[in-house]
């Protein structure tokens, strides 16, 4: 049975109860659901293989029906974002002291042109684009997030963005 993992866009502990997402994702027939660190990170397993634009639609009206709102899915498989992790795509680069590696996920990376990388703003840059990812790192200080402008500027609202860390562990959950 394939697990998978959703990366749910705009969870935090305040919004959603991870317990009760839990809960909607087991009521619409996904298995061994585990939620992630309180931010929007599930995995699961279901029965067959099927395409990530059909398990994010699961996922959304499950949550629709369980929780009766819906925060925007992004689906990798968990084999997926193991190779990821594997394939360590920040090692190419040099990265500043300090840098925090993030890796945002495009839900539809037909939808997304080409853009000239690397871009950087202030202490952040989109470093590369890796098929439906894309390597960025920031360096944290006062000015807050600006990395997450600069990459909703570039790609859209249409993606989840998670810290390597997070990545990592929810390839393995």
């Amino acid at each position: 049975m394939p697990r998978y993992v959703a990366l749910l866009r705009g969870v935090s502990p305040m919004n959603c109860s991870m317990p009760d997402l839990k809960r909607s994702l087991e009521a619409a027939g996904l298995a061994d659901v585990k939620t992630l660190l309180s931010s929007g990170n599930v995995a699961f397993t279901i029965a067959r293989s099927l395409p990530a634009a059909v398990v994010q639609k699961r996922v959304e009206k499950a949550m629709k029906d369980g929780l009766g709102r819906s925060f925007q899915a992004v689906v990798r498989t968990s084999t997926q974002l193991q190779q990821f992790i594997q394939s360590d795509p920040f090692a190419e680069f040099e990265l500043p002291p300090g840098g925090k590696r993030v890796v945002t996920f495009l839900r539809s990376p037909g939808a997304v042109g080409y853009v000239e990388l690397p871009l950087a703003r202030h202490d952040a840059c989109i470093l590369k684009r890796v098929g439906s990812e894309v390597l960025s790192v920031y360096v944290p200080d006062e000015k807050g997030p600006v990395f997450m402008q600069l990459l909703e500027g570039t790609f859209g609202k249409d993606i989840t963005t998670r810290t390597w860390d997070t990545v990592a562990k929810c390839a393995v959950a």
